[in-house]
């Protein structure tokens, strides 16, 4: 008689066949988690009879990381001796850093199937595995023989667990339990959690000790002036005002990585190209803590000298650099962001000049506003005719707009010009910029731009996702509810959590936010549980249907309970635990209570 464990592997083994064969979802047995893995994994085309992983040989093996989990590892590999498991940390990536093994035998076998230091073991190359759904989901999972994709894997079990950083909530990498096939495998989820958690508090403590040696380097050379100044960690990043002031976060990973391709020397400096086109000379020192390398001190020097002023009632007229570095303000338009500064002055110039400029940028990010508002402030009276680039009859679409001094055209999607209308399009900017009309073109990327119409276009100028200009948010905000008309505004620990979110819809997605929660609102000014469940979860992946749901009910038995988990908990009829195993699944996050 079949045991359990043997009867369900048969059961999933045949559901799974049944599945790659006519790709019907799989019966109710199989874990919704394993089912959603195989349809990634079907749709990648991942196969099902040979691993076939990238590998890498070159890498950190000083990293972070691999330091922090190198004692845990070491405690493990003592316990695991004999054994037939093993424990293997891969990064964020889903690369292999470092793997321990009980016996000869399991050795040999992951070895045949590439599980080690060096091969990618992400599910888009391997398929359904311990180690690719934790970093897919997010989430520690177990993946139970037959359960996996590949047929060369089924023969083991695995239990994976995301390691997150302590302080940013962020995936660093993955702890993996991995073993032959039997009756101990239902244990191995508790321990590669215990076990992950155990590395998380490592890597806490390396955080800390980086972080006071970069505080204390930063507060040294702070104290003795004014000139920009910028700390860069892996989860810290510090600025005084002369450099916030001129910064964003695009900026701050350019100036990092150019800071790590300078090596170990004392000090050097580095001409750095900044998002906004500015030049900035950096000086920079690596600083070192007794855990490692804690980041970098950076010392800046613009070349066109933004930070100098000019004394009270000093008749010296401002620098070019001093006048480049203030905000533009557009009308009907709101922030400070030095990239936004920078395509608002770009294309305030060109609407004065008539310089046809093409605008890049994520969808929603305000492209087709910014031309507006542009064109409103050289007075002119009527407002630019847009055209997309997917109407029928493009050409005479164009030929029909008003031309002339004092107007404006907008073509839309400028990469979606059929190819067959990409002359004739062109033409026809070029007659309407000859008669004095200002051209504007916005789409996605800057390479999509037919070869036909890349010499309407004189300058092009990117226009900043708003994850990347977060600190615009409450003037935004103040903006867009103007904008609405609604005589509301929004409770102060609102702000907050609108600041924290990533924003893929960019301004768009956050006017329409801000119009159905104050449409919604029970108050004179919106409340946390006036805006969507989706805003207080910083998951990093897709959600399917069902998770969505689940994670939308906790969110709002967790407002209406205002954050008492326990509450919440009695409400929904489960337990304190599985909230908090929620929470942190989902990456829901709620103000403290006061």
């Amino acid at each position: 008689m079949l045991s359990d464990g043997t009867a369900r592997d048969r059961t999933i083994a045949r559901a799974r066949l049944k599945f790659l064969e006519n790709a019907e979802l799989p019966a109710a047995i199989v874990p919704e988690g394993i089912r959603n893995s195989w349809q990634r994994s079907k749709y990648l085309g991942i196969g099902t009879d040979e691993v076939v992983v990238p590998y890498q040989p070159d890498y950190d093996r000083e990293s972070r990381l691999v330091r922090a989990a190198t004692p845990v590892l070491d405690r493990l590999e003592q316990a695991l001796a004999g054994s037939d498991a093993c424990v293997i940390v891969t990064d964020r990536k889903g690369w292999v850093r470092d793997r321990r093994v009980g016996e000869k035998r399991l050795s040999a076998h992951l070895d045949r199937v590439h599980l080690a230091p060096g091969f990618n073991y992400a599910e888009e190359f391997v398929g359904t595995n311990g180690i690719g759904v934790a970093l897919e989901e997010r989430r520690p999972n177990v993946v139970l023989g037959t359960e996996h994709f590949n047929e060369r894997l089924q023969n083991v079990s695995c239990a994976a667990a995301p390691i997150r950083n302590s302080v940013t909530g962020r995936v660093e990498g993955a702890m993996n339990l991995t073993c032959w096939n039997g009756p101990a495998r239902t244990l191995m989820a508790a321990l590669v959690q215990e076990a992950a958690g155990d590395i998380e508090r490592v890597m806490y403590e390396f955080s800390s000790s980086h972080q006071r040696a970069l505080l204390e380097a930063f507060q040294q050379v702070t104290h003795y002036g004014d000139r920009p100044v910028l700390c860069l960690g892996q989860d810290l990043v510090l600025a005084n005002s002369a450099a916030s002031a001129r910064l964003t976060g695009d900026d701050h990973r350019l100036l990092h990585e150019a800071a790590a391709e300078l090596g170990h020397a004392p000090r050097t400096r580095k001409q750095v190209r900044l998002t906004g086109g500015e030049t900035a000379l950096m000086r920079c020192r690596r600083i070192d803590s007794p855990a490692g390398a804690a980041g970098y001190l950076l010392e800046l020097a613009f070349t066109d000298h933004p930070c100098d002023q000019a004394r009270p009632g000093s008749r010296t007229r401002p620098r070019d650099g001093q006048e480049a570095a203030r905000p533009r303000p557009l009308p009907g338009l709101a922030g400070t962001d030095p990239a936004w500064n920078a395509v608002s002055r770009t294309a305030s110039r060109c609407a004065r000049e008539r310089t046809p400029l093409l605008l890049h940028g994520e969808a929603g990010t305000g492209k087709s506003a910014l031309a507006r508002a542009a064109h409103a402030l050289t007075g002119a009276a009527s407002a630019p005719v847009v055209v997309d680039a997917g109407t029928d009859d493009l050409t005479a679409a164009l030929h029909a707009a008003p031309t002339g001094p004092g107007r404006a055209l907008v073509l839309r999607n400028v990469d979606a010009v059929p190819p067959g209308q990409g002359p004739a399009a062109a033409l026809a900017l070029d007659t309407a910029a000859a008669q004095g009309t200002w051209i504007v073109g916005t789409l996605t990327r800057a390479q999509g731009v037919p070869d036909a119409l890349r010499s309407c276009f004189t300058e092009a100028s990117p226009v900043p996702a708003l994850r990347h200009r977060l600190a615009d948010v409450p003037a935004l905000v103040d903006c867009l509810l103007r904008r609405i008309g609604a005589g509301v505004e929004c409770a102060p620990e609102v702000l907050p959590l609108l600041r924290r979110h990533d924003w893929p819809g960019n301004i768009r997605q956050l006017e329409s936010v801000l119009r159905k929660a104050a449409a919604g609102r029970r108050t004179y000014r919106i409340e946390l549980g006036d805006l969507p469940p989706s805003l207080h979860s910083a998951g990093g992946r897709p959600l399917s249907a069902w998770e969505a749901s689940e994670r939308d009910t906790l969110v709002q038995a967790l407002l209406e309970a205002d954050g008492n988990k326990l509450l919440a908990a009695q409400r929904l009829g489960i337990s304190r635990t599985t909230i908090y195993r929620k929470m942190r699944a989902y990456g829901i996050t709620l103000p403290a209570r006061h």
